[in-house]
């Protein structure tokens, strides 16, 4: 028996882009859309959104074997001018297995 749960990938990045211009990249459609394309988002308007700090798109792919997820971006201004980078992939409805469980179980005969 297989339970249904969430896996998460995140990636932690130094921009030297000041935190205004990363905003407008990850925020405005027109800017969004030279990186990550409206037909990769399963809807266009983020579906949270707290400005300047992290929006979060729900993204579907057709064909792949987790249908959902959600992408978080976040947004952290450094001291030096540049910006921290967040983005956390969070996967609905992957297996809460193990790598390695691709075996059959076994029954014991009393």
């Amino acid at each position: 028996m297989s339970e249904q749960a969430e896996a998460e990938i995140a990636l932690e990045v130094e921009l030297d882009a000041t935190p205004d211009k990363v905003w407008r990249a990850i925020a405005l459609p027109a800017f969004r859309e030279r990186w990550l394309p409206e037909a990769d988002l399963a809807e266009t308007e983020p579906i949270a959104s707290v400005p300047g700090v992290e929006v979060r798109y729900r993204m579907r792919e057709d064909g792949a074997p987790f249908k959902d997820s959600i992408v978080t971006f976040r947004v952290e201004p450094r001291r030096d001018g540049g910006t921290l980078f967040r983005v956390i992939h969070r996967i609905e409805g992957a297996r809460g297995t193990s790598a390695n469980d691709n075996l059959r179980p076994l029954s014991l005969a009393a």
